[in-house]
């Protein structure tokens, strides 16, 4: 049995360690509160741009516009494939890094010419160390995601996209459907396919109408679209920094516990080794007594 020096060591430890979690599991569960009410905020304006794009698609289906184009002539073996994976910057949260980068890699084990740009340094990192070539790095950390490098990172993408540099650019993120469950998602951006856009509920009551897009359809979705990677961008980064939060707050709540559950035992393990030393003692005492008599 450990002595009561050793006992009394480990038990500050503990304590020391509890301290640490209870406070990461306090800032994380803030973090994940402002960055929903971040993303909160700006959703409706990207919900209307989705809209607009929507309402131009379902009443002028013969539309021909590059961020449309699938490139049916490229055959799969010749398609380089972008795929921008955002990571943490930070370890402590469970499987989120393992789950995303996991997916990453199993894309790429899979895509003969890919084109990789990484969020976090969790991920950066990661294919480094494996010797995995990173065509350009987003050198922005993951724990601040704002509408600024969205729209950088949407402006390089569409670029490469329309110089023929990317035939598809795929985002993976992780969703938080809830508190319990965090979803590894992989959402194509590039090309856009109008099937993914949903019909409204005008049109599926039958309410049809002119519409005239000045100066032209084309125009209109050269600033659209733009405006609508920016919010998929901004969407994917602010729901896998809630999702890294999350995940930190669970991870930091089982450490908590089992700190707890550590404490206890320690505390036992404590008492029962005082109680022995306090009957050495008296035994001691009584077996000099007896000597002296």
């Amino acid at each position: 049995m450990a002595g009561m020096k050793e006992i009394r060591d480990h038990i500050k430890s503990v304590e020391q360690t509890l301290k640490i979690t209870n406070a990461m599991y306090l800032i994380s569960s803030s973090n994940l509160r402002k960055a929903r009410k971040q993303l909160h905020d700006v959703e409706p304006y990207f919900q209307k741009i989705e809209t607009t794009i929507s309402d131009i698609l379902h009443h002028s289906p013969e539309i021909d516009h590059p961020f449309f184009d699938k490139r049916p002539l490229i055959p799969p073996e010749q398609r380089k494939v972008g795929y921008v994976v955002i990571t943490g910057d930070k370890g402590l949260a469970g499987a989120y890094n393992h789950n995303i980068l996991k997916m990453a890699e199993e894309r790429m084990a899979k895509t003969p010419a890919f084109g990789l740009f990484v969020v976090g340094q969790a991920g950066r990192n990661y294919f480094t160390e494996r010797g995995i070539p990173i065509d350009a790095e987003f050198l922005y950390t993951a724990q601040d995601p704002n509408m600024g490098r969205a729209r950088d990172m949407a402006e390089t993408l569409t670029d490469l996209f329309q110089q023929g540099e990317l035939d598809e650019v795929h985002v993976l993120f992780t969703r938080m459907v809830n508190s319990f469950r965090l979803e590894p998602t992989d959402y194509k951006i590039l090309p856009l396919d109008p099937d993914v856009f949903p019909v409204y509920q005008r049109d599926r009551d039958g309410y049809r109408r002119d519409v005239v897009y000045i100066p032209s359809v084309r125009a209109v979705m050269d600033r659209l679209v733009p405006g609508y990677l920016n919010g998929v961008l901004f969407g994917a980064m602010v729901e896998s920094y809630c999702s890294e939060q999350n995940a930190r707050m669970t991870a930091m709540k089982s450490s908590s516990d089992a700190a707890g559950d550590m404490l206890k035992d320690l505390g036992l393990s404590y008492n029962r080794a005082r109680q022995a030393a306090i009957t050495q003692e008296i035994t001691e005492v009584v077996g000099g007594a007896q000597a002296a008599r």
